[in-house]
C-alpha cells in the first residue's frame, strides 16, 4: 500500500469537502470526486506527484435541484460509463445530533427527524472531455424512493433516518444498461441490498425508470453498502457498518448473475481485502479501481496525519 495526495483549493478546504470525501471516479486525467456536505462535485488533474489543478462544478448548474443550489446534495457515490458522469444522492432522513449535555435540549435533538429535498437526486451528465454538459435527474415527486413505498422489503424503512438502519444510498456503479444502487441501510438480519434499475431520458432534462427495479440480497455479515466501482465483469463492494461505528471494513468482489432477484450467500462473495480504519476517524468511504489495476480509497473523517501541508488529504492505494 502507498499514498496519493489530492489536493484541494481553498474554497473546498473551508467547505471542509477534503476531509467529508465520499465518492470517487477516475477520469482520462484524473479523478472525479464529491463530498458529502456540499452540492458540488470536483476534478483533480494528476500533475506528476499528486492530484490537484481542481475544477468545481455546481449541480445547479447541470440539472435542476428540487431544493435549489445552495443546499447541500450529500452526494454519496459516482460513476463514469458510456460517456456520462453519474450522481447520487444518499436519499436519507437525518436525525439531529446531540450538541448539548442538557438533557432536554439533547432529548429534543434526538426527537427530530429533517427531510432534505436535495438529498433525493439521482443525475446523469454527459461529459466533453472532463467538462459536464446539462443532464438529466430523476428527483422530486418521482425520486427513487417514491417507487419504494409498496416493497415488501424497503418500504418499512423510508420513514427512518439513515443512521438509524434506515434507507441510506452509499455507491453507484453502472455497467451497460444497468445501474446498481447500494445501500448502506437497511440491512435486513445481516443481508445488504443492492438495487439494480434501467433509466432512460424522459425529456425536459428528466430521467425516468423503464422497467421495475430489481433487488439483489448480500450476505456482507451484517456490514452494508458504502460504495461500489466495476471490476470488469464484477462489482466489487466496499463494506461496511450501517450505523454509527467505526468498523470492520472490507473489500469484496460480487459477479451478478443476471437474474431479476438474486440472494447471494457469504460463500458467493470474495473478500479481497481487509481495509484499515481509525477510532472516530479514517472511515473508508470511496473506492475506484484504477487503470492500472489497483484500488484507491479515500477516507471520510481523515486522521491528521492525512491532512498534508499544502491543505491536501492523502487516499491509499492498493495492489490487490
Amino acid at each position: 500500500m502507498h499514498q496519493v495526495e489530492l489536493r484541494f483549493d481553498h474554497a473546498s478546504r473551508a467547505s471542509q469537502t477534503h476531509t467529508n470525501l465520499s465518492a470517487i471516479r477516475q477520469s482520462s486525467t484524473g479523478l472525479w470526486v464529491a463530498g458529502d456536505e456540499t452540492a458540488t462535485f470536483e476534478h483533480l488533474a494528476w500533475t506528476g506527484d499528486h492530484y490537484g489543478a481542481q475544477r468545481t462544478f455546481s449541480l445547479a448548474d447541470y440539472v435542476s435541484l428540487p431544493a435549489g443550489p445552495e443546499d447541500e446534495a450529500d452526494i454519496e457515490g459516482l460513476a463514469r460509463a458510456d460517456g456520462h458522469l453519474w450522481l447520487v444522492g444518499s436519499h436519507s432522513l437525518k436525525r439531529k445530533k446531540v450538541k448539548s449535555k442538557d438533557p432536554e435540549k439533547a432529548a429534543y435533538r434526538l426527537a427530530t427527524v429533517v427531510r432534505e429535498e436535495n438529498r433525493f437526486i439521482l443525475v446523469r451528465l454527459p461529459l466533453h472531455g472532463e467538462v459536464p454538459g446539462p443532464g438529466t435527474v430523476l428527483s422530486g415527486k418521482d425520486n427513487l424512493t417514491t417507487h419504494l413505498r409498496d416493497d415488501r422489503h424497503l418500504a418499512p424503512f423510508l420513514e427512518l433516518p439513515g443512521k438509524d438502519n434506515g434507507l441510506d444510498v452509499e455507491g453507484i456503479a453502472v455497467v451497460s444498461e444497468q445501474v446498481y444502487i447500494g445501500l448502506r441501510g437497511p440491512v435486513l438480519r445481516g443481508w445488504a441490498v443492492v438495487l439494480e434499475l434501467r433509466l432512460d431520458d424522459a425529456g425536459k432534462g428528466r430521467l425516468w425508470l423503464r422497467e421495475p427495479y430489481r433487488k439483489h440480497f448480500l450476505d456482507l455479515g451484517g456490514l452494508g453498502v458504502r460504495d461500489l466501482c466495476p471490476d470488469g465483469d464484477s462489482l466489487l463492494i466496499l463494506a461496511g457498518p450501517t450505523m454509527d461505528l467505526d468498523g470492520p471494513v472490507r473489500v469484496v468482489r460480487w459477479r451478478p448473475g443476471g437474474k431479476r432477484q438474486e440472494v447471494v450467500p457469504e460463500d458467493g462473495l470474495e473478500t479481497v481485502i481487509e481495509l484499515p480504519y481509525g477510532v472516530g476517524c479514517d472511515h473508508p468511504e470511496g473506492l475506484v479501481r484504477l487503470d492500472d489495476g489497483r484500488l484507491m480509497v479515500v477516507y471520510d473523517s481523515p486522521s491528521p496525519a492525512r491532512i498534508t501541508p499544502a491543505g491536501g488529504v492523502l487516499a491509499d492505494v492498493f495492489t490487490i
